[in-house]
């Protein structure tokens, strides 16, 4: 006897910028069934249904919303509380038993209150993961930060699974450290290399040679970090206690911008307060090598 098929749930999705259309497409490479494609626009909507490759396109909320088990709401934090109360308004007591997942990594559940007043399970789903561009990134492996009450976060971490993502929760009033976390290890990573392309083109380089000069160089830090840690992988003068080159550094970007200047400097004091083994003599010879005891603010 021919066994039945599991069918996947059906999936709205309000607001399909760059991380609506990227887990809506994933999704729906795994089966998940698309509904609603809900933008500002119908030009939009009609677009990241072509990219997401299902869906019915629509420029504002309405009933066809209501119709998916789950209802995806991938919008910017500061328009999640309005679009609650417009979602819990037009549903009503139908409200009861939808799931409804935010993608925000720095709130929580209680910013859907006026579903889960209604009957919503309600919760939120953030994929650690940058979304740049028209890239569609890999979710395999994926670290997927999940919170909600208990059917909402079940939900979530069924799609974190789905996607090939690792679920992992994360306590509501934890998850602006969660998303700082990921900016500051990621994030960051878009002016710093930004600042070094800058200062080869001040001395010459193109912009592609000066790419080519340093993306190698940070894909193979990257890589000695993921075998070994940020420790044992760490290079470069700090790392060695060559404070004269770290001096030398310093008086050369005298001549450049002061955000650049800063930025070395911020960055050499975090590197000897988390990567030395001493840290207290790190700190004492960094500054010493940047000149602050030298200088008086005025």
């Amino acid at each position: 006897m021919r066994q039945a098929r599991s069918v996947k749930p059906t999936l709205s999705i309000v607001g399909a910028g760059r991380v609506g259309r990227a887990l809506g497409q994933r999704l729906r490479e795994r089966g998940w069934q698309i509904g609603a494609v809900v933008t500002r626009s119908v030009a939009t909507a009609r677009a990241a249904v072509r990219a997401i490759g299902a869906g019915r396109p629509a420029a504002r909320l309405g009933p066809d919303v209501l119709r998916a088990d789950v209802i995806l709401l991938a919008v910017p934090d500061d328009r999640l509380p309005s679009l609650a109360r417009s979602l819990a308004k037009l549903a009503g007591r139908g409200s009861r038993g939808k799931i409804v997942l935010h993608t925000s990594a720095t709130l929580g559940r209680s910013v859907l209150a006026p579903l889960a007043r209604r009957g919503a399970a309600t919760g939120s789903i953030h994929p650690m993961q940058a979304f740049g561009g028209k890239i569609v990134p890999n979710l395999q492996g994926v670290i997927f930060g999940v919170e909600g009450d208990r059917k909402a976060r079940s939900t979530a971490q069924s799609l974190a699974r789905s996607l090939g993502g690792v679920p992992v929760a994360i306590a509501t009033h934890d998850k602006p450290i969660y998303h700082a976390a990921g900016v500051m290890a990621g994030g960051s990573l878009y002016p710093v290399v930004e600042a070094g392309i800058a200062l080869l083109m001040r001395i010459g380089f193109t912009r592609p040679r000066a790419s080519e000069t340093l993306l190698p160089l940070v894909r193979q830090i990257l890589d000695n970090i993921e075998r070994l840690g940020p420790r044992a992988a760490w290079t470069g003068p700090l790392s060695r206690g060559d404070y004269k080159i770290v001096a030398k550094h310093a008086r050369a970007l005298c001549r450049h911008p002061r955000e650049i200047r800063q930025s070395y400097a911020a960055l050499a004091r975090l590197a000897g307060r988390l990567l030395s083994k001493r840290p207290a003599v790190a700190r004492r010879e960094i500054e010493r090598a940047l000149g602050r005891r030298r200088r008086r603010t005025v």
